[in-house]
């Protein structure tokens, strides 16, 4: 079946064309178009995104990305658009200014060019889940991926859950506070880095010692699978107000590898707890090369399949929201033909 999915959740407006198959027991995944338009620029001046400014630059950007994935001449008008069998969009989490433009887009797209094709909506955290089945490498690993325990890490979830199945998660920790990519952030303004703080903080860290500065490493030794990043955040402000001449290389080096330190160790201990074949990362933070080496190195380490989306699929994009719809729209079908053989009974 081929999918048109819309994601507007935050300050990235995406739209994406995808053709899906092989159901619950093998999905794959054929990415035809993957348009994304970045507000960065718009927001940098800021230190961060705006809402009101995301939903402006959302409803700018919808038309004009839909105008080229489909081909048409206008907006809404003349189309060449290949059929299509659903259209999903995000409902949540996220902005809600910037989840509604989204929403009425496909609503208006439902009611205007496509009435008689299923509209969706999809959790955005289900997109970042499923998005590791963008990988063409997936389809050797299948048989070895569930359960698996999921790491999903961005500007405003971290996240971690036990997933037994496609069609089953279960959340089993997250942060009680900032979110780890949100902390990324926070720290990059400590030191004056511009907006997005990840990569400018992965950057700059790569210049540096990860051991130079003894930062603490949050509920690292916690039973419980819960994260919490603020006391970390304050440490390293501490530090800067109390070490105003250490070489910020080594502080974000040695911030970026006290956050991986208790990502990391979390995630291997339920990987070992509930006993997974698998470990999958993913969310915007999951492309920070660091986090991705390290956890994959210890994943292989207690030997568990280690499953991370490509790079451009890791930030915010509209083929992991069709992805999570597929796998919801497989879901629906199975339940209606077990509804149906009930009453058949």
């Amino acid at each position: 079946m081929k999918i048109l999915a819309i994601e507007t959740s935050c300050d990235e407006t995406a739209l994406a064309l995808v053709e899906a198959g092989g159901g619950l027991r093998q999905p794959m995944f054929k990415v035809l178009k993957n348009l994304v338009s970045s507000q960065i620029a718009v927001h940098r001046p800021f230190g961060g995104v705006v809402p009101s400014i995301a939903k402006r630059e959302h409803l700018k950007n919808l038309p004009i990305i839909f105008k080229k994935i489909s081909g048409s001449s206008t907006s809404l008008g003349k189309l060449n658009f290949p059929k299509i069998d659903l259209i999903a969009v995000t409902v949540g989490p996220g902005l809600e200014p910037a989840l509604w433009t989204g929403v009425n887009f496909a609503k208006e797209l439902k009611k205007k060019i496509f009435p008689k094709i299923p509209l969706i909506g999809v959790n955005h955290l289900e997109g970042h889940l499923y998005s590791f089945l963008l990988t063409t490498r997936y389809k050797l690993q299948i048989k070895n991926t569930f359960p698996a325990i999921a790491l999903i890490v961005s500007g405003g979830h971290t996240i971690l859950l036990y997933v037994p199945s496609f069609t089953k998660w279960k959340k089993i920790g997250e942060t009680r506070d900032d979110a780890a990519g949100e902390a990324f952030d926070k720290v990059a303004k400590m030191l004056n880095l511009p907006y997005p703080g990840g990569p400018e903080i992965q950057k700059l860290a790569a210049q540096g010692d990860g051991e130079a500065v003894k930062f603490p490493r949050p509920m690292i030794h916690d039973k419980n699978y819960d994260f919490s990043f603020s006391g970390l955040k304050t440490s390293v402000l501490y530090y800067l107000r109390d070490n105003p001449r250490t070489d910020k290389a080594d502080i974000a080096a040695s911030f970026q590898k006290a956050v991986v330190d208790v990502l990391v160790a979390k995630t291997i201990r339920a990987a070992k707890e509930y006993d997974t074949k698998s470990v999958i990362l993913s969310g915007g933070v999951a492309a920070n090369a660091f986090l991705r080496e390290t956890l994959g190195n210890e994943t292989r380490k207690i030997n568990r399949n280690f499953l991370v989306p490509p790079m451009d699929f890791n930030t915010d994009n509209a083929t992991m929201i069709a992805a999570a719809a597929y796998i919801q729209n497989l879901k629906r079908k199975r339940r209606a033909i077990r509804a149906q053989a009930n009453l058949n009974l």
